[in-house]
């Protein structure tokens, strides 16, 4: 995704997308690393009908990152959540 804003809740919000993410054992920057490099594909999600990205981190986990679209312009979005994933296996 190019020039794109990533929302991000309050720290201590205890509702909060850090949070949510913090307890899936994820770093706010793990979620925008995936979720903002171009070379990852945005899917729908099959159980929420939302954007899902899929992707490695530098720190070597595969993770999804949720997410929907808040703003089109300037293109804003908010992750709803991010958790880590095992990769699917490619069929020969």
């Amino acid at each position: 995704m190019d020039d794109v804003s990533v929302l991000w809740d309050l720290e201590d919000d205890p509702d909060g997308n850090v949070q949510h993410i913090a307890e899936n054992d994820l770093s706010f920057e793990e979620v925008e690393e995936v979720l903002l490099d171009p070379d990852n594909k945005v899917q729908v999600s099959r159980t929420t009908g939302r954007p899902i990205t899929f992707g490695w981190t530098s720190t070597g986990r595969h993770i999804a990152v949720v997410w929907e679209t808040v703003i089109d312009d300037p293109s804003t979005i908010r992750v709803r959540t991010a958790y880590e994933v095992s990769p699917k296996r490619r069929r020969s």
